[in-house]
């Protein structure tokens, strides 16, 4: 029999209607009562972590769920988080590094309507989700939603209504669950391919926990004609700086000078830079114009290449727990995929 940690953190699935909208309203027992059909073979406990819409989650939270996941680790063969879809995939990014190598499952899902409504996906994303965490080739972080697995890696919401709110980002499904079956397309050979034989561990690896994360990451978007008046008090504040570029990778003129003299300030590990692009698919490419040439030449940066952008923020964030880093460290933990399920 396996046995099964549903985790609730509040988010729609668990919303109920009120006179200013859906807001979080059901605890744990109330969503346990709706609970759909679940194969005798399967045991579940539910535990409330907290109750809040997924856009306020933060840090504290994050380190909520890994602590959770980490105390009962031993006691149960798979975990299900039930979470808000709103900040689903940055939760699963985020999970992805704290939680390594990871030979059991640590399943994200949610729904975009409420499960006590009756029309809802809430019932078949959660049913999926437990099926897909008992069985026991399954292992890492994932988001199991409208039938698809997706590396937590690699997840993007790209619809706000939807039922089919995910993607996988740069890289298959790793796979489908249809009927009650789970249809795999991604093996473990499969992800060392990916890799290109770079040391990803093995199955065999303890699974490692890490519950410190520095929030002190800032997302710069470019938008055409920019001011960057903006761009010396971000570096004040700020640990690491993400600038969102677009297509390929670079930095305009506008903003050029201003942000070439806030980094002549610091050593490279002081204040991290680091590039990823606005368009969805295929990456950045900051060799291909002349414009994002200039910044990777002049510069020690990082560029993200085909990370999304919710997965560049949750590594940044992960490696800057530890500031006593240097600049290759650094750049060697954010291009070193870090385990079996994390392609990244």
């Amino acid at each position: 029999m396996a046995k099964i940690l549903l985790l609730t953190t509040g988010g729609t699935i668990a919303s109920v209607k009120s006179p200013d909208g859906l807001v979080p309203g059901m605890s744990s027992a109330q969503l346990r009562n709706h609970l759909p059909q679940i194969s005798s073979d399967i045991e579940i406990d539910i535990e409330e972590l907290f109750h809040i819409d997924s856009t306020d989650m933060s840090a504290d939270h994050w380190v909520a769920i890994i602590d959770a996941v980490r105390s009962s680790y031993d006691e149960y063969d798979g975990f299900v988080i039930a979470h808000g879809t709103d900040t689903m995939a940055y939760t699963a990014a985020v999970l992805s590094y704290a939680i390594q190598n990871s030979g059991k499952p640590v399943v994200l899902t949610g729904a975009q309507r409420p499960i006590g409504f009756e029309i809802t996906d809430a019932k078949a994303n959660l049913q999926d989700s437990i099926l897909y965490a008992a069985d026991p080739h399954s292992k890492g972080v994932q988001i199991v939603f409208a039938g698809k697995v997706i590396a937590g890696t690699h997840a993007r919401k790209v619809r706000s209504m939807s039922t089919l709110a995910f993607e996988s980002i740069n890289l298959p499904v790793i796979a489908e669950i249809n009927n009650g079956r789970v249809i795999r397309y991604l093996t473990d050979e499969a992800f060392y391919r990916k890799a290109e034989g770079a040391d990803r561990g093995t199955p065999e690896d303890k699974c490692e926990f890490y519950n410190r994360i520095n929030p002190n990451v800032f997302l710069l978007k470019l938008t055409p004609g920019m001011s960057p008046a903006l761009i010396p008090e971000i570096f004040k504040q700020y640990d690491a700086i993400i600038i969102e570029s677009f297509g390929a990778g670079g930095i305009p003129e506008s903003i050029e000078k201003v942000l070439f003299e806030e980094l002549s300030k610091f050593r490279p590990e002081e204040k991290i830079l680091a590039m990823t692009t606005q368009v969805t698919y295929e990456g950045s490419h900051l060799d291909t114009y002349e414009v994002g040439r200039r910044i990777a030449s002049s510069f020690k940066i990082l560029e993200a290449k085909d990370m999304t952008l919710e997965t560049t923020i949750a590594k940044l964030m992960w490696i800057l727990s530890d500031r006593n880093l240097s600049w290759d460290e650094i750049e060697n933990l954010f291009y070193t995929p870090v385990s079996m399920d994390t392609l990244l």
